[in-house]
């Protein structure tokens, strides 16, 4: 919203729909945001619709650079009021210096944001966010079998999209779930 103020980019004030979403395919823990953008905005003096440039509207390592310092920010004010609770593996970061040092490892990486062309319908809009909204983390189509104490299902490793589906077993244990 910041950036689609500055006139360099749109010169507007936008909306956002977002939705997080914490599993991937194989149900590990897999953090992400899916935001719908409209593709314009009010125009700063608020008289105006603003559309933004066909091509883009900001660029995507622009998103990134400010998503990433908005995002570490945010977490450092959330541990300096105290709002963390570390457990197991994670007790380490309860020390400030642990924190601020993978906070720090955080900055140095490249965050990935994901642009998409505009939907060329609400509708699509809509089936598009229910993916995310109204969704089970297994559907019955990916259940391959089920033994009474785990279930094995199948999913795609998107990062070799030659390789066929992939077969995971997911335990009843709660501590695995």
């Amino acid at each position: 919203m910041e950036l689609a103020k500055d006139p360099k980019f749109l010169g507007a004030t936008i909306g956002a729909t977002t939705v997080l979403h914490t599993w991937g395919q194989n149900l590990s823990f897999h953090p992400h945001v899916h935001c719908i953008v409209p593709g314009g905005g009010l125009s700063n003096d608020g008289l105006r619709f603003v559309r933004s440039r066909k091509k883009f509207f900001i660029p995507v390592k622009v998103i990134s650079k400010k998503f990433r310092g908005k995002s570490l920010d945010l977490l450092k004010q959330a541990y300096d009021k105290g709002e963390f609770a570390f457990f197991n593996k994670a007790t380490q970061l309860a020390s400030k210096s642990n924190f601020l040092s993978l906070v720090d490892t955080l900055y140095d990486k490249n965050w990935v944001v994901f642009c998409k062309k505009p939907f060329k319908s609400l509708g699509r809009v809509a089936r598009y966010l229910g993916r995310y909204t109204h969704r089970v983390g297994i559907s019955n189509s990916r259940i391959l079998a089920f033994d009474g104490h785990s279930v094995s299902f199948a999913w795609r490793d998107y990062k070799d999209r030659e390789k066929a589906p992939t077969v995971s077993d997911a335990g009843t244990n709660e501590e695995e779930a």
